[in-house]
């Protein structure tokens, strides 16, 4: 008989696994430390959309501001408010809320819209989420314009919006919220890139969001009685109001209160954690997916 050899096949070295902390991590400093990638192509998304216009993201603005009239002296009338304090409070909740909503509803399509540059140039994913939340920064910044506008015509009519330095807290607030941004672009982006049913979804939530959050109403037009105290736990179960609440009230002179920030900052760290989480597992995934 013949004996038979038993050839070993050799064999193929362990496969790094691609879920790690640190790839994740590194992810997003390297991200963020590509600052001149991300912000040259969040601006060339701006000159892209208005090109050839004349005042270009002005029209976001002047758009703005006639909604931000017309449903003022609208809702103004239907609750018997005085304009002075429901213009305000009208046209900076409809302003954080354009830059809430744009970063969510965007952030599911983040990954999806930009799948040409993801397999053409070799890049963190997390560029493409620093370059949606600086592109819906610079259009905040456009329609901030219509806060300073109504500053100055109160002011002119003699009657000035009530504000004092405590306006200044609106800048951390802003900052905080663009931090928010990131983890919900994110978390939202990656999901959606797998299951394709996301968007419309979130989108159909974030318009229902609208009317259920206080933008276009305020507990300021209710009394204050056992009747309505129901409405202020709605309000305040709704995270979104925490988010408003923190940036417009000391902008429109309103009383701050601290736990509208203990309501941000606990959905700031929970929202990153969760985000980690769907970065960490499926963050090489997402070019496959696109």
């Amino acid at each position: 008989m013949q004996a038979t050899s038993t050839i070993e096949r050799p064999t193929a070295p362990p496969e790094t696994s691609s879920r790690s902390w640190r790839k994740a991590f590194n992810d997003i400093v390297e991200g963020a430390q590509q600052r001149q990638l991300w912000a040259h192509l969040g601006w060339q998304d701006i000159k892209q959309r208005y090109r050839r216009s004349v005042i270009g993201p002005l029209w976001i603005t002047i758009s703005m501001g006639v909604m931000v009239t017309g449903l003022g002296i609208l809702y103004g009338s239907l609750f018997g408010t005085d304009l002075r304090e429901k213009l305000p409070h009208l046209a900076v909740g409809f302003i954080i809320w354009e830059f809430i909503r744009n970063c969510v509803t965007e952030g599911t399509e983040v990954f999806i819209r930009n799948e040409g540059l993801m397999k053409q140039l070799p890049a963190p994913l997390s560029v493409h989420i620093f370059r949606l939340v600086w592109r819906q920064t610079l259009f905040f910044l456009h329609n901030l314009i219509i806060y300073f506008l109504l500053l100055a015509i109160f002011a002119i009519a003699g009657t000035p919006i009530p504000v004092d330095w405590t306006i200044i807290v609106a800048i951390p607030a802003l900052l905080l919220i663009m931090i928010n941004g990131i983890w919900v672009a994110t978390l939202f982006g990656v999901i959606a890139t797998r299951f394709r049913d996301i968007p419309p979804v979130v989108q159909s939530i974030m318009t229902m969001a609208l009317f259920m959050s206080p933008i276009t109403w305020g507990m300021f037009e209710f009394e204050h009685n056992d009747q309505n105290a129901w409405r202020q736990i709605f309000v305040d179960g709704n995270p979104l109001s925490h988010y408003i609440a923190i940036f417009r009230d000391p902008l429109i002179g309103f009383d701050q209160h601290l736990y509208h920030w203990y309501w941000v900052l606990g959905c700031t760290v929970g929202g990153f954690l969760l985000a980690a989480v769907v970065l960490r597992n499926y963050r090489a995934r997402v070019p496959y997916w696109v």
